[in-house]
């Protein structure tokens, strides 16, 4: 009988230790994906700001590879309103045509 009860007693410790082993990773993976740890490679596009107006439109700052978009969403429709030069870059003035 106490073979029994030290192999029931084995056995539940070592479900108890996975348990504990997967517990810490799913913590450990949560952590990093909240620190912006692990962030998958190859990704090419993502918001890198967003800010409200009003009720319906909001207004995103979208980066693709090197380049950021602003870009105004909802209401009647989406409106593009351009590309941004570059960090560390100055903004180009548009042309008046003199």
């Amino acid at each position: 009988m106490t073979e029994t009860a030290s192999l029931i007693t084995a056995g539940l410790t070592a479900v108890a230790a996975l348990l504990a082993v997967l517990a810490a990773l799913l913590l450990a993976g949560r952590a990093a994906r909240a620190a912006g740890i692990g962030q998958r490679l190859g990704r090419r596009l993502s918001i890198e700001e967003s800010l409200q107006l009003d009720g319906r439109r909001r207004l995103l700052l979208l980066r693709c590879d090197d380049r950021r978009l602003l870009l105004v969403t909802g209401g009647t429709q989406e409106l593009m309103l351009g590309w941004l030069p570059p960090e560390g870059q100055p903004p180009r003035l548009p042309e008046t045509g003199r």
